[in-house]
């Protein structure tokens, strides 16, 4: 199954959206490889390449795994995570430009409904969540 990451500048945020998804997205009772990586280093507001780091490494299941950020500094903490993975992990990981709620859900259905869906077709999920219209 293809990994999750949320990255957020809030703890909470981060992971009230990984507990979201992971009551949607079940399947056959099994987990959901979506974990949180919000907030600095100390615990406060931010963003940590090390936290994103690990995250990574556990949502890896040999898949891949997608990254969703709320904001810009979460993007380059995603990156600087990314760059520090060695090969063949690191190029199983992808950053999805995609809204972090919304593309969440989309890539964690994907992932669960599909055994076969691929890291491009979930990315493609998260994505398409950008031309979600809330009128």
């Amino acid at each position: 199954m293809i990994g999750i990451v949320v990255v957020s500048h809030s703890s909470k945020v981060a992971e009230g959206i990984c507990d979201m998804v992971q009551q949607i997205s079940s399947r056959n009772g099994e987990r959901m490889p979506i974990f949180p990586a919000g907030g600095n280093a100390s615990g406060g507001l931010g963003t940590d390449p090390q936290k994103v780091l690990e995250a990574i490494r556990k949502a890896d299941q040999g898949e891949g795994v997608v990254v969703l950020a709320d904001l810009g500094s979460g993007v380059i903490s995603s990156q600087a995570a990314i760059s520090m993975l060695e090969e063949p992990l690191r190029s199983r990981v992808r950053i999805a430009d995609a809204p972090v709620l919304e593309g969440a859900v989309g890539a964690g259905v994907e992932s669960a409904s599909d055994a076969h869906s691929s890291l491009d077709i979930v990315v493609s999920t998260a994505e398409g969540a950008r031309q979600l219209h809330k009128k």
